[in-house]
């Protein structure tokens, strides 16, 4: 079964989500961004989620985490919770 594990920074609006793409794509430290920034209680993880499966996550998550390149942001991602930058750490099939 695939499983993966990432990382994410959830903010309020979409020009945030945009500036701290960004910033990450030319080298500011995702973790330290998330501490700073991010919505969810895994900001302050630097917005690790851990391992998972399909269908865990929303399906926008699952979207991008199950089919784009391992190791680069994406985003934004819009969910009910806000606007996500998402980084896959792994996946294995």
């Amino acid at each position: 079964m695939t499983k993966a594990s990432a990382r994410h920074i959830l903010v309020e609006n979409e020009d945030l989500c945009k500036e701290l793409i960004e910033k990450i794509t030319n080298g500011e430290d995702f973790s330290e961004l998330a501490k700073q920034h991010s919505k969810c209680p895994s900001g302050s993880r630097g917005g690790d989620l851990g391992e998972f499966g399909p269908g865990q996550m929303v399906p926008e998550f699952d979207t991008v985490v199950f089919n784009e390149a391992v190791g680069i942001p994406h985003g934004p991602v819009k969910t009910n919770f806000g606007f996500h930058i998402v980084e896959i750490t792994s996946r294995t099939e």
